[in-house]
């Protein structure tokens, strides 16, 4: 039998899921968790390196007493150009090295597909921004390309369903080591279908999602309208789409330079035509391109700073400003 308490109670549960689960506002009040962070920075040699795929190196790190890891965490590389770039671990978090895997697109990564077994390098981390829940009642992983990074050792740790993406098989590295894997690539099975893939969470489900923007920017909304009951969690390899984003003016303090910062690109791009200015994600996690504020009123995008430390500074990559904003720079 219902009661009035019971109903009491079903709607202030509908009313609280819509405003802080599935309304508008959902993004601003509940915000991700802040960056896990372990580990130190550590000198590492290249025990291995092995061809993937085309266009897809991994190498095999060996280093001291190097820290233990969870699936979705990545390192942040020293390279001997000095760029900082983060990548993701690809291996098993039971072995005493590590391993990541990286394409050839740009200069950071054609300096790692340089590299030889006996180099040395210094990378800082592990970190998890991506980090893998234990408790849901299934999972639904989804890679696209070098996605399957974070995606491989998450695939390996919990029983779920994975979907492989990619433009052809030449092309998606690690097949081999996906037993059960649904391997879809472009050439073969046509451009993914997006909604059809979310369709195979079964309710309840964790889906792991990740790659390029065209695939990631739409799945919130997709499976919201397929699976409510779904959560969804993304991580990108390649910097977010400005959304909302207004034009602001940015004063270079030290350098004496101003830069205007337009609608659809960041502050990062901006400063980076007049300026050199470190940065590893552009997700606005890794906090390498933090820079301190002078003056003016940040809007703060990032997933890292802490409250007290927003009052003074911003990263780049990805916070932007309701007006005009001073740099120390």
């Amino acid at each position: 039998m219902t009661t009035a308490g019971m109903r009491l109670a079903a709607a202030a549960s509908g009313a609280y899921r819509r405003v802080f689960a599935a309304g508008p506002v959902a993004p601003l009040l509940s915000r991700p968790n802040p960056v896990r962070r372990t580990g130190y920075d550590l000198d590492v040699v290249v025990r291995r390196v092995r061809q993937e795929a085309e266009d897809v190196v991994s190498l095999t790190l060996a280093g001291d007493d190097l820290p233990a890891w969870q699936p979705g965490a990545h390192l942040d590389v020293f390279l001997p150009s000095g760029l900082q770039r983060a990548y993701s671990l690809c291996g098993d978090p039971a072995e005493s090295t590590y391993r990541i895997a990286v394409r050839r697109l740009g200069a950071g990564s054609r300096e790692i597909h340089a590299l030889r077994e006996g180099d040395r390098l210094r990378v800082r981390g592990p970190r998890n921004a991506f980090s893998l829940v234990g408790n849901a009642p299934s999972y639904l992983f989804v890679a696209a390309g070098i996605g399957i990074t974070p995606i491989l050792p998450m695939a390996r740790a919990l029983p779920g369903r994975l979907v492989y993406l990619g433009r052809s098989r030449a092309t998606m590295p690690f097949l081999s080591e996906l037993d059960g894997a649904e391997v879809r690539p472009d050439d073969e099975c046509g451009p993914p279908d997006l909604r059809e893939i979310l369709s195979l969470a079964e309710p309840g489900a964790a889906v792991y999602l990740c790659g390029p923007p065209p695939l990631t920017a739409p799945a919130q909304r997709i499976l919201r309208e397929l699976n409510p009951t779904a959560s969804l969690h993304t991580e990108r390899f390649s910097p977010p789409v400005v959304e909302g984003g207004r034009p602001f003016e940015v004063h270079l303090r030290r350098s004496g330079k101003i830069v205007e910062v337009g609608a659809e690109e960041s502050a990062l791009s901006a400063i980076g035509r007049v300026l050199d200015v470190p940065y590893s994600c552009r997700q606005g996690f890794c906090g390498t391109c933090k820079v301190r504020v002078l003056d003016g009123e940040v809007e703060h995008r990032d997933r890292l700073l802490t409250p007290s430390e927003r009052g003074d500074a911003m990263l780049v990559c990805v916070s932007r400003a309701t007006g005009r904003l001073v740099l120390d720079l």
